[in-house]
């Protein structure tokens, strides 16, 4: 299977302008599977309420997402990517999930980061792992990392591929999602954005850098920290079905959730 990811910077608001990078990218190379950003057809930085309504689409009607799914039916491959959800009077920060066939699955981001909190609702769908060409794929988005509960959720319900649509600030995600390979046995693929964003008081510098990750915690891909950038990465997802860290080991087996109840919950 081909997997890669879409790095570039989103223009804020001007969503026209980020479909046509969008598409001018993706037509360039081809793979199985895309992963792009967080919000990659808004940009980043809201400050009020009425703009992000104003920009954010319903997952069923939204042009932004049918403009990309046309794509997706055109290249052959599956594309998750970041977007704002308006569903009634909630903005959720979602990823969609586009499938050749014309199918389409929604994340909705849970662990929501600094100002997002003042303008976004948290996210009310469980982590699920959703079939394509016979893989198992995840999504999480952005900050969702920082909880590891959010990939070791995925990893249980089976996922091989975990993507994550991301606009990373803070530092230290990428080293941390090598971890979440390792401790999961899953392929990742982070999909940043670079550049910085300045709107009215708020101003944000975004660290570039997405990247493939195996389930044995190796850096397959990476871009650099500024510029845009796509990889294309061949992968044997049935890797990531082997939890077995060595002969007496295994991720999943060797787990003891008697002991992890302040986790757990019970």
């Amino acid at each position: 299977m081909k997997i890669g990811f879409i790095q570039f910077e989103p223009v804020f608001g001007e969503i026209e302008t980020n479909l046509k990078t969008i598409v001018h990218l993706i037509e360039t190379v081809e793979a199985d599977l895309f992963v792009l950003p967080e919000l990659a057809t808004t940009g980043y930085t809201f400050t009020e309420q009425k703009e992000l309504f104003r920009l954010a689409e319903s997952f069923e009607s939204s042009e932004s997402l049918s403009v990309l799914h046309k794509l997706a039916e055109k290249k052959s491959c599956a594309l998750v990517v970041g977007f704002a959800e308006k569903s009634g009077d909630d903005i959720f920060n979602s990823a969609a999930f586009l499938k050749p066939d014309g199918s389409r699955e929604l994340y909705r981001k849970i662990h929501l980061f600094g100002t997002e909190k003042k303008f976004f609702s948290s996210g009310n769908i469980p982590f699920e792992v959703h079939d394509y060409n016979g893989v198992k794929i995840g999504m999480i988005v952005c900050f969702d990392w920082f909880f590891p509960e959010s990939v070791r959720v995925l990893a249980l319900k089976g996922a091989q591929i975990i993507c994550q649509p991301a606009n990373l600030i803070l530092p230290w995600c990428q080293k941390a999602m090598v971890i979440r390979s390792i401790e999961n046995r899953v392929f990742t693929v982070t999909a940043n954005r670079y550049g910085h964003e300045t709107v009215g008081e708020y101003s944000f510098s975004f660290t570039g850098e997405s990247q493939i990750t195996s389930p044995a915690g190796d850096i397959l891909a990476q871009a650099p920290a500024e510029g845009d950038f796509s990889a294309v990465i061949d992968i044997d997802p049935p890797e990531a079905l082997n939890k077995n860290i060595n002969r007496y080991n295994n991720v999943f087996e060797d787990r003891h959730s008697e002991f992890y109840r302040e986790i757990t919950g019970y």
